[in-house]
C-alpha cells in the first residue's frame, strides 16, 4: 500500500457524553456530521445519541471486543476509499478501558492519520472534584475479575500512591473488602452514575464508603480513587513486592 495517500480518510476518537447528552462537545458534532461512517460499540446507544444530534444517513458500523479483526477491515477499507470514520464508545471516551486498542495499531502500521476529539471522560471528571491528593496517580482501568485481581491489587498498593479503578456494582463492596486488607487506613473516593440524574460522590475511609453503599447505593458504575493512608499501614505489601 501507498505510504499515506492523499487520499485516505483519517480515523477521528470522538469523546461522546458519560449520561447527560449536553455534554458533547461542538466539534465532537461537527466532526461525527461530516464523518461517512462512525464505528461504535453498541448501534443502538450510537442511534440513540445520533438521533438526538439530528445527524442521520450515517454508516454505522459494529466495533467492539468480540468482532475485532473484522471491524478493523471494514473500518481499513473505508479508509482506503477515502472515507472519514470517528470512533466512539458507549459512554465518554474510547480506547480508555474501552475498545479501539488493536484498531489504533493496525492503522499506525498502515500509516493512517488518527485524529483526537476530546471531551468527556469519567476518570478525568472523578479525579477533577476528588478532594483526595491527585497531583500524581496511577490509572488501574478494570481489575481482572478473578486471576490476577489479588496480585494486581497487591502492586497497586506497593505503590503508595493514589490509583484509580473502575468497577461494576457487582463487585464494589468486594473491592472494598480487599482494599480493606491490603491498605486499612486508606481514603476512598467514588464517583457514581456521574452527569447522570441519581450522581452521587463519597469520600471517607473504607468503612465510612462501605456503610454509605450499603443503603443499596450499589447501581451504576464506580470509578474508584484510593489515596493510602501516609501512615505505614502496609508492611505486608512491601514483603510481597519484594517477590514480584
Amino acid at each position: 500500500m501507498q505510504t499515506e495517500p492523499s487520499h485516505t480518510g483519517t480515523l477521528y476518537v470522538v469523546a461522546t457524553p458519560l449520561g447527560n447528552l449536553e455534554d458533547i462537545t461542538l466539534r465532537a458534532i461537527k466532526t461525527l456530521k461530516q464523518s461517512g461512517a462512525i464505528a461504535c460499540e453498541d448501534t443502538r446507544r450510537a442511534s440513540i445519541l445520533l438521533h438526538h444530534l439530528e445527524i442521520s444517513g450515517k454508516k454505522l458500523i459494529s466495533y467492539h471486543n468480540y468482532n475485532e479483526p473484522r471491524a478493523i477491515g471494514q473500518i481499513v477499507g473505508l479508509l482506503e476509499e477515502g472515507t472519514d470514520v470517528s470512533l466512539i464508545t458507549d459512554a465518554g471516551t474510547p480506547v480508555i478501558s474501552d475498545p479501539g486498542y488493536a484498531l489504533l495499531h493496525a492503522l499506525h502500521e498502515r500509516q493512517f492519520k488518527m485524529i483526537p476529539v476530546p471531551g468527556a471522560s469519567a476518570l478525568t471528571a472523578a479525579l477533577s472534584v476528588c478532594p483526595l491528593p491527585v497531583n500524581n496517580f496511577f490509572f488501574a482501568g478494570f481489575l481482572p475479575h478473578k486471576k490476577g485481581r489479588k496480585s494486581r491489587l497487591e502492586y497497586l498498593a506497593g505503590l503508595r500512591a493514589s490509583f484509580v479503578v473502575y468497577e461494576s456494582p457487582y463487585r464494589i463492596l468486594k473491592l472494598l473488602d480487599e482494599v480493606s486488607l491490603l491498605l486499612p487506613d486508606a481514603q476512598i473516593f467514588i464517583g457514581r452514575e456521574m452527569t447522570k440524574m441519581f450522581e452521587e460522590y463519597l469520600t471517607g475511609t473504607i468503612e465510612e464508603i462501605r456503610q454509605q453503599l450499603a443503603d443499596g447505593k450499589t447501581r451504576g458504575e464506580f470509578v474508584v480513587i484510593v489515596h493510602p493512608s501516609d501512615k505505614k499501614t502496609i508492611k505486608s505489601e512491601e514483603n510481597h513486592a519484594d517477590h514480584h
